[in-house]
């Protein structure tokens, strides 16, 4: 059945290949964005920060469902500009979310592992959140206000997107460009996440948001894994010499903002639940270095 989408933040690693996966379903997607135009989809310039804005496009595209990806996210700048971050990651979401409601329209917001802060990993949906940084905190604080809501919506926490995007370099890649170049690259080994493969988790999004699966949902890969790990798998894969990859640990990093050292997260509940399961890291660099 096709449905009308609304997609923020359309034009980042995420946002593109959800746009490209609709576009593909045959639904109607309007691809919002701030400032670098899509490439797929009905483009829809849209300034999270401007309430007018938000309301009149809202009312104009009458959308069905909104996946709500468009956020700060670097996690530095969060810290050094948090008037910004709170503006964008919460007061908008929850603006946004609140016209959403308004047309009983599906809310489906994508949130991140660091609203955890990383003393264990393997965290469930029902665990209890404690973000260490501003950002964070601002992503949290835009899930909070999803609770009033009175129509449906779903909160999707994701961890360390990776995959393919003209501008945006994805770890995996860095890796692969360094080592194919012998750079030596600081690479950590006390920072575990679970990596998540950006179409794998692009379906999983667009199957919560089209059955309208409300809730709190861990949509991210189904391996924990340090970046150091992560880094050797690369290399193993691709047939590249490891001597390139330096173990860094994170107290040397010259970070503004404190990172969660163990944000993985318990995917066993959307394993169970969706069509589209999460991916190993194996099986997902096997389809991104296979073309």
């Amino acid at each position: 059945m096709e449905m009308k989408f609304l997609v923020t933040g359309s034009a980042g690693l995420v946002g593109s290949q959800v746009i490209h996966d609709l576009t593909d379903q045959n639904h109607q997607v309007y691809s919002s964005y701030s400032e670098t135009k899509p490439e797929h989809g009905i483009p829809v310039h849209l300034d999270l920060t401007n309430q007018e804005n938000i309301v009149q496009t809202l009312n104009e595209i009458k959308p069905d469902k909104i996946i709500h990806l468009a956020a700060m996210t670097r996690v530095d700048q969060c810290e050094e500009q948090p008037d910004i971050a709170m503006q964008i990651n919460a007061y908008a979401t929850k603006f946004l979310a609140q016209q959403s409601a308004k047309q009983n329209c599906f809310f489906l917001y994508v949130s991140t592992d660091y609203v955890f802060d990383g003393i264990q990993g393997m965290k469930k949906e029902s665990d209890t959140t404690n973000p260490l940084g501003i950002y964070g905190k601002t992503k949290l604080a835009g899930e909070i206000a999803l609770n009033n809501m009175a129509s449906p919506y779903a909160i999707v926490r994701t961890s360390t997107p990776f995959g393919s995007h003209k501008t945006k370099k994805s770890f995996p890649i860095w890796v692969k460009e360094n080592l194919e170049s012998k750079n030596n690259i600081p690479v950590l080994v006390d920072q575990f996440t679970s990596p998540t493969f950006v179409p794998n988790l692009s379906k999983m999004l667009i199957e919560i948001a089209t059955k309208q699966l409300v809730g709190t949902f861990h949509t991210a890969g189904a391996s924990r894994i340090s970046r150091y790990n992560l880094a050797e798998m690369v290399a193993e894969k691709l047939n590249l010499d490891k001597k390139f990859l330096q173990p860094a640990s994170m107290s040397e990093m010259n970070w503004k903002a404190q990172r969660p050292k163990d944000s993985s997260l318990d995917v066993s509940y959307v394993t169970e639940l969706l069509d589209e399961k999460p991916q190993t890291v194996q099986e997902s660099l096997d389809i991104l270095f296979s073309n």
